[in-house]
């Protein structure tokens, strides 16, 4: 069973052996995610600093310094954004405990969009996970992409293995074989020999931290899991020894200098020294949260890794309660992005991610998947959770209903006792986040469209409770538009539900929903939406709009009624926007093909590797090709088509029906019914080459015969 936080030491919970069916687990994620999170978002503005740097200018760092550096603390990052992304191949491969390294390998490249997003792009040779990334973009499987054989021992021990690997232990609660075999089989898609073992390490360490109390063993047992002649197991093994006979984390910190240094373990970042700090950092923090994020982050080398490793363990070891130290989940109010080609999930929360993940983990045992409150998107289930709504201009306005007790239940609190509040959510990229374009780049669409509903249950507490909701969108100047929903007057204690369909907006992205509330105190309860919106993307002025496009294509320029060009050199490249969730539509759009090899629509698109498309060819045919990682022609047409000249496409999915009106003439009608691609955004495809098109529209089909 599922061991209770330090802080519930004593209490007895009881519960099945099978530990993802423990009721607290999914809580325990998401205090491991928020743990990732934190140390992440604390170490990242002295990433790389040597300890002295970081003490001459901060001391020791007890609390995040972002805004002496005048950096952001919510920040796109590839330990954040590698870790919840990789862990996808178990949905995508059917949550298969046989999961190989060339499947994770395939994640890899259908969620990657080279040289944008999740990676540190150094190139061959320099980047370790780059150089991974370009054997497996040459046909080379995992785990040779990773191996030292190919890419030279130093560049394969780098850090990158470690950083990416906490949710392979966060599905395998309980269980430190199982985590640690799954951490090997994912790290060696990018790295090889001790870099492996510290993988294998930490990711042993967060599935123990679910079902012991006390980080000595933790860490002892995490570390007979690798080879006792293996660096790693012998670094752990003097740590460990220095902190029995009673050395301070400040020896053990000149210990790890002396012994295990960068001069010894040469590269960009060697994961050798980088997780003796981790290691030191929990021994010696003797599972206190505030502790172990003070010594990891003080100590300088690769802080935001090495501290999102600790929060992970330490969240998970301590829940929640561990956290309560300081005020470290206010200012992250459980914000983070994932950048990727599936752009629809780049903007989310630690509550959607941490639900994913748990949910991971009782699909690898066999048990359904949890849905809080009928599965809505936002429903503040797990304590002191915010989902990303915040109240900027008031603080303390917004707050979870746990912290008033039981009497509430779960939901989110807005507070317009003492004056008019607003409290919001982003929906695409934010304000304060669209001058990001270089470094990692905040790849993303929107996640609320025109023609969707927004559907909220709200009570009102203490007096009548009146107030709105209502949407951001960027205009032509890339400014803040507000569109305003229905009023609302809810008389004190009575739940309301409210509907709302977004309106057209012409194309514009709306980032931001959010509830003004004039006067009184409301539960939010949930907040939903979903469903295939009913809209099109003219394009416009301004640069958000193309930005809602995640544009893995070489070069992508539009003028105000047309698509102009969409290349892409080498390859296939995609241009896409939506969500996983549509699934069946009706999207049109005028193309002209131009010079390629093939170019057309995708439909049902879920990342780079993953779709259906309608496209030219180039022997003068019009071909439904499906991509799973291999492309499978499922139908063509002869079709002889010219360059530069306009045609309209309809394509239209229905269930596992598929088919393709060209100006108005139906060409191709196919039925997919071994393993179909079921829901997934729409997309551009050109492969080798370039093409145009026009203003593309979608509709929901759903329910509807073809």
């Amino acid at each position: 069973m599922i061991v209770p936080p330090a802080s519930a030491l004593g209490a007895t919970v009881p519960g099945p052996v099978d530990h993802a069916s423990h009721p607290g687990y999914a809580e325990r994620v998401y205090a491991g995610v928020l743990g990732k999170l934190i140390g992440v978002y604390l170490g990242r503005p002295v990433e790389n600093w040597s300890q002295d740097r970081i003490e001459a200018e901060f001391g020791e760092i007890t609390y995040y310094v972002h805004e002496k550096r005048l950096r952001r603390l919510i920040v796109t990052d590839d330990d954040i954004s590698g870790t919840l992304t990789f862990l996808r191949a178990l949905e995508d491969y059917g949550y298969d405990r046989n999961l190989t390294p060339e499947q994770i390998g395939r994640t890899w490249l259908n969620y990657l969009i080279e040289e944008k997003t999740i990676l540190w792009w150094g190139g061959l040779g320099n980047s370790t996970e780059h150089t991974a990334y370009i054997r497996l973009k040459n046909g080379i499987p995992a785990p040779r992409s990773g191996s030292a054989a190919l890419n030279s021992k130093i560049v394969s021990e780098q850090i990158g293995s470690q950083i990416f690997i906490d949710g392979w232990g966060l599905v395998n609660p309980g269980d430190p074989e199982r985590a640690a075999d799954f951490a090997r089989r994912a790290a060696s898609v990018s790295h090889d020999g001790e870099a492996v073992y510290g993988a294998q390490v930490v990711a042993a360490m967060v599935a123990l931290a679910f079902v012991r109390s006390d980080i000595e063993q933790v860490v002892r047992e995490a570390a007979q899991l690798v080879p006792a002649d293996s660096v790693i197991r012998r670094l752990i093994d003097d740590l460990h020894e220095g902190w029995a006979r009673g050395d301070s984390w400040r020896e053990a910190r000149a210990f790890l200098t002396k012994s295990y240094g960068y001069d010894r373990f040469v590269g960009n970042c060697h994961l050798v020294p980088n997780h003796g700090l981790v290691i030191m950092s929990l021994l010696h923090g003797r599972g206190s949260f505030d502790k172990s994020m003070m010594m990891v982050n003080t100590s300088g080398w690769d802080t935001d890794c090495n501290s999102g490793n600790v929060g992970a363990v330490l969240g998970v070891m301590g829940g929640l309660e561990g956290m309560e130290g300081q005020d470290w989940r206010g200012p992250v109010a459980d914000r983070l992005y994932l950048p990727s080609a599936d752009p629809g999930r780049s903007i989310t929360d630690a509550v959607a991610e941490s639900l994913a993940v748990a949910n991971a983990g009782r699909a690898l045992v066999g048990l359904p998947k949890l849905a809080p409150k009928d599965g809505a998107k936002f429903h503040f289930s797990f304590p002191g959770s915010v989902q990303g709504w915040r109240c900027p201009e008031t603080p303390g306005a917004v707050y979870n209903a746990s912290r008033l007790g039981d009497a509430l239940g779960t939901g989110l609190v807005v507070d317009a006792t003492r004056g008019p509040v607003k409290a919001s959510t982003p929906t695409f990229i934010p304000p304060e986040f669209k001058d990001v374009v270089t470094g990692y780049v905040l790849v993303s669409s929107p996640t609320l469209y025109p023609g969707q509903t927004i559907q909220a249950r709200l009570r009102s507490v203490g007096q009548t409770s009146i107030g709105r909701i209502y949407l951001t969108r960027y205009d032509e100047n890339d400014e803040s538009v507000v569109v305003y929903g229905p009023d609302f007057s809810i008389p004190n204690g009575d739940l309301a539900e409210f509907s709302w369909m977004v309106p057209e907006l012409g194309g514009y992205p709306i980032h931001e929903l959010g509830i003004e509330l004039k006067r009184g105190k409301v539960v939010v309860d949930t907040v939903d939406w979903g469903g295939v919106p009913r809209t099109s993307w003219p394009p416009v002025q301004g640069t958000m709009w193309a930005r809602a496009w995640a544009q893995a294509v070489d070069r992508f320029q539009f003028q105000r009624d047309a698509y102009e060009f969409i290349t892409h050199n080498e390859g296939v490249g995609l241009l896409i926007q939506g969500h996983r969730e549509w699934d069946d539509y009706r999207v049109s759009a005028r193309l002209t093909p131009r010079m390629a090899i093939s170019a057309g629509i995708a439909v049902r698109c879920q990342g780079m590797r993953r779709y259906y498309a309608f496209v030219f060819g180039d022997s003068g045919e019009i071909r439904l090709d499906k991509v799973d990682h291999d492309r499978v022609s499922l139908a063509k047409v002869a079709f002889p088509w010219k360059p530069f000249q306009n045609y309209q496409f309809c394509v239209e999915v229905s269930g596992t029906k598929l088919r393709l009106i060209v100006d108005g003439e139906l060409l191709l009608q196919v039925t997919d019914d071994e393993a179909p691609i079921t829901s997934g955004a729409v997309a551009f495809l050109v492969e080798s080459g370039c093409f145009g098109a026009g203003t593309p529209s979608i509709e929901p089909l759903k329910g509807k015969l073809l």
